[in-house]
C-alpha cells in the first residue's frame, strides 16, 4: 500500500524480503537492538504475541518476514510513534497481522484479555533518568525507563503470558543483574541468554527469553 510521507519522514528499505520502514528524523529511530531481538524471536503459526513499546513498529514487521505467527497486538506510549508504525504496518500490508494499540501497556486489560498471550516481546526503554537527556522529549520516552520501569515491564508480560508463555527482552548488559532478578521474582525463567558486543569488544546489550513458570536452568549462547 502506498503512503505518504511527511515532512522529515524518509523511507528505508529493511533489506528482507521486500519490507520497508518509514523513520521521523524528530522522533527515535530503531537501532541495531531491533534487528538484534528480532532475529532472535522464533514464533509458530499459531502464536499470539503482544509487543511492549512497538516504536516505528520495525520487530513486528521483520518479524512478518523471519517467522510464522498469528496475530501481533503492539503497544505503544507515544502517540506520534504509533501513528508512525500504523503507517508501516498499513505499507507493508500487514493489516491483518499486526494491530497497533495507541496506550500504556500497563492498561492492557482495556484491550486484551490478561494470561492469553503465547509470547510476548520488548525492546524497552532501558536507561536509567541518571542518564544524560536529550533535548526532544519523544526520544526522552523512548529511551529512559522512567516511562516503563523495569519491575513494570516483568510483572506485565507476566501478566500477559499464559503459563509457559515466552518473554523475549532485549537491555542494555549493565544492567542484566537488575534485569535476572526482577524475571525471577515474577516467576519468569531465563532460559536463553547472550550478550552483544560493539565492534570494538565492549559488551552493550543482553538478549533473553524466559518463560513464564519455566524450569531453572539457562543455556548461554
Amino acid at each position: 500500500m502506498k503512503v505518504k510521507l511527511e515532512n522529515d519522514e524518509r523511507l528505508e528499505d529493511l533489506q528482507c524480503a521486500g519490507l520497508k520502514i518509514i523513520q521521523n528524523k524528530n522522533f527515535y529511530t530503531f537501532t541495531s537492538d531491533s534487528v538484534v531481538l528480532a532475529n532472535f524471536i522464533k514464533l509458530k503459526k499459531t502464536d499470539k504475541c503482544v509487543e511492549i513499546g512497538t516504536g516505528c513498529g520495525v520487530i513486528s514487521v521483520l518479524l512478518s518476514a523471519k517467522t510464522e505467527f498469528d496475530k501481533i497486538y503492539a503497544f505503544e506510549l507515544q502517540s506520534e510513534m504509533a501513528r508512525l508504525a500504523e503507517k508501516n504496518v498499513l505499507l507493508n500490508n500487514l493489516d491483518d497481522k499486526i494491530e497497533i494499540i495507541s496506550d500504556d501497556v500497563r492498561n492492557f486489560k482495556q484491550y486484551l484479555k490478561p494470561e492469553s498471550f503465547d509470547v510476548v516481546f520488548s525492546n524497552p526503554p532501558y536507561m536509567r533518568k541518571d542518564v544524560a537527556l536529550n533535548s526532544n522529549p519523544i526520544k526522552n520516552k523512548a529511551r529512559h525507563d522512567e516511562t516503563l520501569p523495569i519491575d513494570d515491564l516483568c510483572k506485565t508480560a507476566y501478566s500477559l503470558l499464559k503459563f509457559n508463555g515466552r518473554f523475549f527482552v532485549v537491555y542494555t548488559a549493565t544492567r542484566v543483574a537488575e534485569l535476572i532478578y526482577t524475571l525471577m521474582q515474577n516467576n519468569l525463567e531465563p532460559k536463553k541468554m547472550f550478550f552483544t558486543e560493539n565492534g570494538k569488544g565492549k559488551v552493550v546489550l543482553v538478549v533473553i527469553e524466559a518463560v513464564k513458570g519455566g524450569k531453572h536452568g539457562i543455556e548461554v549462547l
